[in-house]
């Protein structure tokens, strides 16, 4: 079995399951005890699970509501929003992830002849009743106080998903240009997404810079634009152009 997929199990096994052990998880993977620990040491120091005497338990979400975060810098969010849609063509298929920001950035698809393709319930309700839109809902686990579908459903039909764009979203961005998210459960979702896509926008108003998150969702390689106001820090602006990435502000 492939180390990413391996660990994905054990990630999703916590998640379902709660609490586990060295011994349970090779068992249930048939795999040594050592490579779960191995495993489970790496995914501890990327902040997925916490690593306890014999075993790992899974670490619970500390995140914002959807409805207090979408009245937080709403002037910058929306200017990202409407630079970023400047960037969509007609005809493409789109990703849009979970977040207040890719939410405007729904808002501002109105009339736009494009597939949307989304596990966030607000960009949902956005488009429903958008004639232009043809709208796919991945499916999923609710989580219901930041209306966004997560686990292994959504993870699976990500696979038979290909996107022009993913238009990612963050909870911070770190000095070199890291992507980071406070709500662990959404990570291995994100990082499905960004397999499904051709090219990966992350929407970001400059409170992100470094905002928050201690769960690492890709590094600056795996982004093809950034786009964020002109008052985002600086020195992680050009961090991320030296690594190739086209930084616009708005």
């Amino acid at each position: 079995m492939l180390q990413d997929r391996r660990r994905e199990l054990i990630l999703r096994a916590l998640r379902n399951d709660g609490p586990a052990t060295v011994t349970g998880l090779a068992a249930q993977l048939a795999v040594s005890p050592a490579t779960v620990r191995r495993d489970l040491i790496d995914l501890g120091d990327q902040g997925l699970l916490r690593r306890v005497y014999g075993g790992a338990v899974p670490i619970v979400d500390v995140d914002d509501p959807f409805a207090e975060v979408a009245d937080v810098r709403v002037e910058q969010k929306e200017a990202v929003a409407r630079r970023c849609v400047a960037e969509v063509k007609d005809g493409e298929t789109l990703l849009l992830d979970i977040g207040t920001t890719v939410h405007r950035v729904a808002r501002l698809l109105r009339g736009r002849s494009v597939t949307v393709v989304t596990s966030n319930m607000a960009v949902y309700e956005e488009l429903v009743e958008e004639p232009t839109i043809q709208l796919i809902l991945l499916g999923g686990v609710v989580r219901r106080d930041y209306r966004s579908l997560v686990g292994f459903l959504t993870e699976d039909n990500l696979r038979q998903i290909h996107a022009n764009r993913l238009v990612l979203g963050t909870s911070g961005v770190r000095p070199d240009g890291e992507v980071t998210d406070t709500t662990v459960v959404q990570v291995s979702v994100k990082r499905a997404m960004i397999a499904a896509s051709d090219q990966v926008i992350l929407v970001a108003d400059s409170g992100k810079f470094p905002g928050t998150g201690m769960a690492r969702v890709c590094g600056a390689e795996e982004l093809d634009m950034v786009i964020t106001n002109d008052d985002a820090d600086a020195s992680t602006l050009a961090a991320l152009a030296e690594r190739g990435v086209r930084v616009v502000t708005a």
